[in-house]
């Protein structure tokens, strides 16, 4: 399903594996990779995805399972994927942080940029053992939304209670863990996957038009941060993002402290305008890192993705990629309900997980008009 666009990765759409492994708040550990069953059937979730034309996937490692006792790894939870990938072709951004740390590691502490550091370099080390391809690197997922989540008590705590301190110390993690991964494996691919919001004002007073935007603003520190744009003293470097990753869902715009805003509302915003903003800031090319919709929604979710896109690219955007998230079914965070949000269902009874009809012919739809784009 390689479609028109030049692309960094072997497909040009693509498929993510839910891997996170937080506490909840209520100190339950999550561990979606094994809820949802991909890690006793990796080597089939590979096959069947690379059948259907998606090469290119975003799956993860579960640092709390690999790292039981400090400085000592375990890699055989790892090892199976990397198997499958090196057996079926495929091309994995590694995801090595998806909120999820060992109990042993506290993300609050003075040496977890340092202990993250040393996990990140193991693990690149591992895996360039077993390939040769270039390594693709997602070193810490959603800065941003797990500092929120922290903040808001969504997350349980970490470090001080004060505002911004998280997202610094996640900064810092980071750069630090970019910066050695760079001096080790120079040609690197290094993405992150950061939320892509739009925030409305409830009315358009300047005050409240001030009010909204500064929030709105707000979900570029990250980047700033990482790149170096701002905020030096945090260690970031232009080099640190070849890639600005952007997680686009349906819920992503909603009024300041108010309800979301639903699409066809006169104040939701156009996605390529978004697009179109994030790669005008940054001069780097873009990939939606993570999009999707729930239940009979998901066809039509990527049919209005698709078209924003191309619109996007004909205005300017350096476009490499789309990634469906998650691309199976999954028990939710908070209560385990059941979410058909992938283009394949839980396992069945017989070991398979059966395909979405609909959204696999709305894919191969946008992979056509995404070939003629770069016929026109």
């Amino acid at each position: 399903m390689q479609t028109g666009p030049e692309t960094t990765f072997a497909s040009f759409f693509q498929g993510g594996f839910e891997c996170s492994s937080h506490r909840r708040r209520d100190g339950v550990r999550l561990d979606l990779i094994r809820a949802t069953s991909h890690d006793r059937h990796v080597d089939g979730d590979y096959r069947q995805l690379r059948a259907l034309g998606l090469q290119t996937i975003r799956d993860g490692l579960r640092w709390h399972v690999i790292e039981k006792a400090p400085g000592r790894y375990d890699w055989s939870s790892w090892l199976p994927a990397l198997e499958a990938a090196e057996q079926h072709g495929m091309d994995v951004i590694w995801d090595l942080f998806h909120y999820g740390s060992p109990d042993h590691v506290d993300p609050g502490s003075d040496d977890f940029p340092q202990r993250f550091t040393d996990f990140a370099l193991a693990a690149v080390e591992l895996q360039q053992s077993i390939v040769e391809t270039r390594p693709k690197l997602c070193l810490l997922n959603e800065v941003s939304f797990m500092s929120w989540a922290v903040e808001v008590g969504y997350f349980p705590a970490v470090g001080p209670d004060t505002k911004g301190w998280l997202k610094e110390q996640l900064t810092r993690t980071a750069t630090h863990s970019a910066a050695a991964v760079r001096r080790q494996w120079p040609n690197a691919l290094l993405v992150w996957a950061e939320p892509l919001v739009h925030i409305a004002p409830r009315d358009h007073r300047r005050k409240s038009v001030v009010a909204a935007d500064r929030p709105r603003i707000g979900q570029f520190e990250f980047y700033d941060w990482v790149t170096g744009r701002d905020r030096p003293e945090l260690g970031g470097d232009p080099s640190f993002a070849d890639l600005i990753g952007l997680n686009y869902y349906p819920h992503n715009q909603w009024y300041l402290d108010g309800p979301t805003i639903p699409m066809g509302h006169h104040e939701y915003r156009p996605l390529s305008d978004m697009l179109v903003e994030v790669s005008e800031r940054y001069g780097k090319p873009v990939f939606l890192s993570e999009t999707g919709a729930e239940g009979c929604g998901r066809a039509s979710w990527l049919h209005y993705v698709g078209a924003e896109a191309r619109d996007a690219i004909r205005r300017g955007v350096d476009l490499r990629g789309i990634c469906w998230f998650p691309i199976t079914a999954y028990p939710g965070w908070d209560n385990s309900r059941h979410a058909e949000a992938g283009l394949l269902s839980s396992i069945t009874a017989d070991g398979e997980r059966n395909v979405d009809e609909r959204l696999l012919e709305e894919l191969r739809d946008q992979a056509q008009r995404f070939r003629a784009l770069e016929k026109a």
